[in-house]
């Protein structure tokens, strides 16, 4: 483990036992609260800190389990089990939803009517503030470090504080006007804590599923290759993700065909180290061979851009390469998602470089949109 990845886990492990220690102390100050003031709300609200308290712990062991080292079984290593841990917490939050919906429904049908003290909106008026600061410090922790499982507990904190602060408008109708909104108001959490529970979902499931790499990173990688001496382009770069700040991939890059196989065996190697140094990526490389050796291939390639671009659906041309000798003409072209048949558009571009040049034999390769 990287002293990067030892720091980060560090302050996650801090970040999620302060949570569980504020959690578990509001949970059982609200919980004797809710019971001596017969208030529904109340109790569901002290049951939801506590299972705030469980998302902290299951944090933690997310956290140790996503660093053990690669295996056999497992040669990219565990850092996916943090996402697994973000999709546990957030299941939690919407058990707890549903669950305190259930109650609510029965408390509704057969009301009683809360029985609230000074120390009731002492007690709710300081949770609401703790939950807001405790909220705002574990997202802002979360995003710090990456930490899917830190986001979600912390805008599940940030709901808590306006779930206690519904609790606490409820007592003082209730004091006022003396009818008990108590289990509407109960209600009315449970679906706020229903619907955090979905949100809170979507994120991990999604970078389980592949989601797209973030542009800004993919930009900056490409831009930091192409900076590079000696090399003309960078395409086709491939993310994939195995846990925060855990990512390997693949880049092609445009070198010219002089070059020999030592020169772009050290020009790899050395902008892979680079890439790995700043980014914490590892890349793999693949090789476009560009003949700039005469007018006549640059000015063919040139067309032949222009040919391929000019057509809806394909974002970019690349690779392009020209045999003149053996008349073979090869280039990737990058789909849009949104064309209906890729294979189609393929076969009326190859017709229309065909038209271009008649004599040569034209091969595409449909490359997907992985980044920008």
């Amino acid at each position: 483990m990287s002293q990067n990845e030892s720091s980060r886990d560090r302050e996650i492990t801090k970040t999620s036992v302060i949570g569980i220690i504020t959690n578990v102390l509001l949970a059982s100050f609200k919980a004797v609260v809710g019971l001596f003031a017969n208030s529904i709300a109340i109790v569901l609200d002290a049951v939801n800190n506590l299972s705030d308290a469980l998302s902290s712990v299951i944090t933690i062991l997310g956290v140790k389990l996503a660093h053990k080292k690669p295996d056999k079984q497992h040669p990219y290593g565990h850092g996916r089990v943090e996402y697994l841990s973000g999709i546990v917490i957030a299941c939690i939050v919407f058990a707890a939803g549903v669950f305190s919906l259930i109650e609510c429904l029965g408390k509704i049908k057969n009301p009683d009517l809360a029985d609230y003290s000074t120390t009731t909106f002492v007690i709710i008026s300081v949770a609401i503030i703790t939950k807001l600061l405790l909220g705002r410090y574990v997202k802002k922790q979360g995003e710090k470090y990456r930490s899917d499982a830190l986001i979600a507990s912390g805008t599940d904190a940030s709901f808590d504080a306006i779930i206690s602060a519904s609790t606490l408008v409820g007592a003082i109708i209730t004091l006022v006007f003396n009818i008990s909104i108590d289990a509407y108001i109960g209600a009315l959490i449970s679906i706020f804590i229903i619907k955090a529970g979905v949100e809170l979902l979507m994120q991990p499931v999604n970078q389980m599923l592949g989601a797209r790499a973030n542009s800004e990173v993919t930009k900056s990688i490409k831009a930091e290759i192409r900076s590079m001496e000696n090399i003309i382009g960078a395409y086709d770069l491939v993310l994939h993700d195995y846990g925060p700040d855990k990512a390997i991939g693949s880049v092609h890059v445009e070198v010219s065909d002089t070059l020999s196989a030592r020169e772009i065996h050290l020009l790899t190697k050395r902008a892979q180290q680079t890439v790995k140094e700043k980014f914490g990526v590892y890349l793999t490389f693949g090789i476009y061979a560009v003949d700039n050796q005469g007018d006549e291939v640059g000015q063919m390639q040139h067309e032949i851009k222009s040919i391929a671009n000019s057509f809806e659906g394909v974002l970019q041309s690349h690779g392009i390469f020209i045999d003149q000798e053996r008349k073979y003409i090869s280039f990737d072209i990058v789909v849009d998602f949104k064309v209906p048949d890729w294979n189609v558009l393929r076969e009326n571009v190859i017709k229309k470089v065909n038209e271009a040049y008649p004599t040569y034999k034209i091969e595409i390769n449909l490359d997907i949109d992985y980044s920008d």
